[in-house]
């Protein structure tokens, strides 16, 4: 959030498209939280593969109502509607070819070739991991910690600590486990980043 933030105030003096490549290299949560956070115009995720198309129009709708400007939050994994066509094995095989250094720097030379309009990559990288936290974090850390230090006392073990609904949960290792919590096409949040005027391009 921070990272789009910084870029936000250039942004606002430059007439580019700027890309920041966000942490996610299969599920897009990181992504869709700083870009609904910062004012991202346009989100891409790896759960909904995007039609560059519907980003370069989107690109171009600013640019027609006065925007000179627009922001993408990338997640490393997000993937286009034909790559997301292929199979495992060539999808593979298209990465090991690729000249780019992410999909980022693919992105931008697809939008800058159509549009004409200079981009802009951000990778901020592992920068992401670092910082200070912020009060909701260090209570919930401590809340966490509390809860992990009762099990233990409890004798309890083969738990995972989680939140929900605002409170502490355990939850079953086995529930958890090798399990990944993919962002739904469907979910709520991507329906008000939606209605926000936020694109996914799809």
């Amino acid at each position: 959030t921070d990272a789009i933030d910084y870029i936000h105030t250039t942004a606002a003096s430059h007439s580019r498209v700027f890309i920041v490549e966000v942490m996610g290299h299969k599920v897009g949560w990181l992504t869709l939280n700083a870009g609904m956070a910062s004012g991202a115009d346009i989100i891409l995720i790896p759960e909904i593969p995007y039609d560059i198309k519907k980003v370069v129009e989107k690109i171009e709708d600013r640019n027609k109502r006065g925007s000179g400007f627009t922001i993408i939050a990338v997640a490393e994994g997000a993937i286009s509607k034909d790559d997301a066509k292929l199979s495992k094995k060539e999808y593979k095989k298209k990465l090991e070819k690729m000249t780019h250094p992410s999909v980022s720097y693919e992105l931008a030379e697809a939008i800058q070739k159509k549009t004409g309009i200079e981009v802009r990559v951000t990778v901020p990288g592992h920068m992401q991991r670092g910082g200070s936290p912020c009060p909701y974090d260090r209570v919930f850390a401590s809340r966490l910690g509390a809860e992990a230090g009762k099990l233990i006392l409890d004798n309890q073990y083969g738990f995972m600590v989680g939140y929900k609904n605002r409170e502490v949960v355990r939850v079953p290792l086995e529930d958890v486990a090798g399990k990944l919590k993919a962002v739904s096409p469907d979910a709520s949040i991507v329906k008000e980043a939606k209605l926000l005027g936020i694109c996914f391009g799809d």
